[in-house]
């Protein structure tokens, strides 16, 4: 049976699904169309895992390309519960430095046009983003921190931006002042998707490079040279978190709908 109580959606540099053992590539059928690719099914110490690269396997989707409302619900539909989500991102303050990592626990939607939301006519969904982050997950990372061997950043605020250009330097200014810490191109519609699929979701951010408010121009090349010298951190940040998942939700995440609809 294709059931996965855990979801990672694999982010830029992050292709494949090397901690998990007996794996096999399903395909779910969503009412929004194809999902980026096929979903890897494995197992991680008991837990069932559902991995899906959200760039496709060869990043061959840019961020405002992706089918986010698939990709959530084909999770949805296989049963997940929680979402993992990392990213790289930029940074936005000095002491955010390259090869840190951050825990956003508010965001900042700057995209345009993206597919927000499952609500369709007929059925109006207003959900609460107040927290759009799941609490319990991410003090479970904050538990794990001190076996990782880098700076942990807790407590940031993601601006999302459309991409896939960078920012220009008033754009990058702005956010500072808005009081941004990191910036990323597809914590949103993510986040708030899962929120309306009653779904926990926590994204780990590595941070590969200053945005261009440092007066250094952010490269592709640069982001990828920092996800691969940091992806051993990663996967050591990750497994440690599915070690360490709580059995039972104890988070608001599952009751996201209860007072959603007038």
């Amino acid at each position: 049976m294709n059931t996965a109580e855990i979801g990672i959606f694999g982010g830029t540099g992050i292709y494949d699904s090397d901690l998990l053992s007996d794996v096999r590539q399903v395909s779910v059928q969503t009412p929004y169309g194809s999902t980026s690719s096929e979903i890897t099914l494995g197992v991680f110490d008991g837990m069932n895992v559902a991995f899906l690269p959200r760039h496709g396997k060869k990043h061959s989707l840019a961020p405002h390309m992706i089918n986010y409302r698939a990709n959530v619900w084909a999770f949805k539909e296989l049963g997940v519960q929680r979402i993992i989500s990392p990213s790289a991102v930029g940074s936005l303050k000095l002491d955010i430095e390259p090869g840190h990592f951050a825990i956003p626990t508010q965001f900042i939607d700057n995209t345009k046009g993206r597919k927000t939301s499952f609500t369709s006519e007929g059925n109006v969904i207003h959900i609460s983003v107040a927290d759009p982050f799941c609490p319990q997950l991410q003090n479970v990372i904050y538990d794990i921190s001190d076996t990782i061997p880098t700076k942990l950043h807790p407590d940031c605020t993601y601006v999302c931006i459309e991409g896939p250009r960078f920012s220009t330097k008033a754009e990058s200014n702005m956010y500072r002042t808005l009081g941004a810490d990191i910036i990323g191109m597809t914590v949103v519609p993510e986040a708030q998707l899962a929120r309306e699929a009653q779904m926990c979701y926590v994204s780990i951010s590595m941070v590969t490079d200053y945005d261009v408010w440092a007066e250094r121009p952010v490269t592709a090349k640069e982001v990828a040279a920092t996800v691969s010298q940091n992806s051993e951190t990663f996967s050591a940040m990750l497994g440690a978190l599915l070690n360490n998942m709580p059995k039972q939700r104890e988070c608001s995440c599952a009751d996201a709908l209860q007072d959603a609809t007038l």
